[in-house]
């Protein structure tokens, strides 16, 4: 019988699960003692049944918990897990607490069934791939078998809220005696940016001769060394930076003004557009220009072409342009 053991760590937090498997000593890191000896039975289970095909059952909050922990582990971001606490909570108040083995197709439908008549479609969808993401994760830990399958619900298409040239031009003169607002705007409409990620820029991220930037990013942990920035931006700001007080090293020193943008939002007769509509304006204007959707989700710091094309591009005036292509008035 091969031996699975719990042992602590000398100055490192949690307990720690050991064993052997091909010739290899292998281990396991856990928040508590009862996690770590039920990961202990599991790993038991599996390495002396020559067929392991049943599931372990475990109550709600291990699975939660562990899966939480898993994912922290992993690197996730804080906001990504928020999402997935959201969505288990969510679950957990419309379902009830289920144990590993009552987490079925049946469960699953329900939620989505009672949870489909609090909030919009696309909504339910967020919580659906939460949910996907979940079951994979238990599947894997053999929480539950493999035959759940959970697909998202089909959402009618919305028009993607994009800026026209005239309307940018008139956004930028409206905003241009507030230095700070402004020069956010342009960053934003020139890089794609989220908010986010552009109120952390430091004077020593950019690259004027070269007109890059060195981003990061606090939603997807992604990060570009060299940025590329429109060369008429970065002449900009270039301007802005040296009117900084010297040795400031954030290119902002003061919070974003939600009571200024709303106003020149009302102004323009703007009222449904977000700050955030900016990064999708800048994708309708690559794809307007002619920009591949490979260059334009990679500039979107996107995991998926069809998120790129489905919400942050607006293909209207691509689709004009392809239409004025054809010879109709040879025709007539």
């Amino acid at each position: 019988m091969r031996k699975v053991w719990i042992y602590k760590r000398r100055r490192i937090r949690g307990w720690w699960v050991g064993w052997y498997e091909s010739g290899k000593r292998k281990a396991k890191g856990l928040p508590s003692k009862a996690l770590a000896e039920h990961y202990r039975q599991i790993k038991y289970t599996q390495l002396n049944s020559d067929v392991f095909t049943g599931t372990v059952i475990v109550n709600w909050q291990q699975m939660v918990e562990e899966y939480r922990h898993g994912k922290q582990v992993a690197g996730y971001a804080e906001a990504s897990l928020y999402e997935v606490a959201l969505t288990l909570r969510h679950f957990e108040r419309l379902v009830g607490r289920c144990n590993s083995k009552q987490l079925t197709q049946n469960t699953i439908d329900k939620y989505i069934l009672e949870r489909g008549k609090e909030v919009i479609r696309s909504t339910v969808n967020k919580d659906i791939r939460n949910l996907k993401a979940f079951n994979n994760w238990c599947r894997e830990n053999r929480y539950v078998n493999g035959e759940i399958k959970i697909r998202e619900l089909k959402e009618d298409e919305r028009p993607v809220i994009s800026l026209s040239n005239t309307q940018i031009k008139k956004l930028l003169s409206t905003s241009k005696p507030y230095k700070t607002l402004w020069m956010r705007i342009l960053l934003a409409l020139g890089t794609g940016l989220r908010l986010g990620d552009i109120e952390t820029w430091r004077v020593s991220d950019i690259d004027f001769e070269n007109s890059y930037v060195t981003t990061r990013s606090k939603k997807t942990r992604k990060s570009m060394g060299s940025r590329p920035v429109p060369v008429p931006i970065m002449i900009e700001l270039k301007k802005y930076v040296s009117g900084l007080d010297a040795g400031q090293e954030n290119i902002f020193n003061d919070n974003f003004s939600r009571y200024r943008w709303v106003k020149i939002r009302q102004k323009l007769g703007l009222d449904d557009f977000k700050f955030h509509d900016l990064r999708k304006t800048f994708g309708s204007v690559l794809a307007q220009n002619g920009v591949s959707t490979a260059v334009t989700q990679k500039l979107l710091e996107h995991s998926s072409p069809d998120l790129t094309n489905k919400v942050y591009i607006n293909f209207d005036p691509v689709l004009r342009h392809a239409v004025d292509q054809i010879p109709a008035g040879d025709w007539l």
